[in-house]
């Protein structure tokens, strides 16, 4: 599994890199504060919503601590998509949230 620190993906952020970065939380931690941009799908509805995602771009999972969405990005790599987990999760996470 490829995974990624919070901070390797923040400095993308920062750089201006376009990054497609999936958070995996309840809709309740989502609206605690989140990465900007990122699109919400739940955990519990990924494999409902597999569809809607690009097999041609690279997607970065985050969840909370690092759980969740490296069960995602599991489940993902299966189904033949390109993913990175991001490692500690938004309790890592030092950049801005909204």
């Amino acid at each position: 599994m490829t995974a990624m620190t919070a901070k390797e993906v923040q400095q993308k952020l920062e750089a201006g890199e376009t990054l497609h970065m999936i958070d995996v939380r309840e809709q309740f931690e989502v609206e605690e504060g989140h990465i900007k941009g990122i699109t919400h799908i739940p955990l519990g509805e990924l494999e409902e919503r597999v569809g809607e995602l690009d097999k041609n771009k690279e997607y970065i999972m985050v969840c909370r601590s690092g759980g969740r969405s490296g069960k995602a990005t599991a489940y993902l790599e299966e189904k033949g998509y390109k993913v990175i987990n991001m490692t500690g999760g938004m309790m890592s996470w030092e950049g801005k949230t909204v």
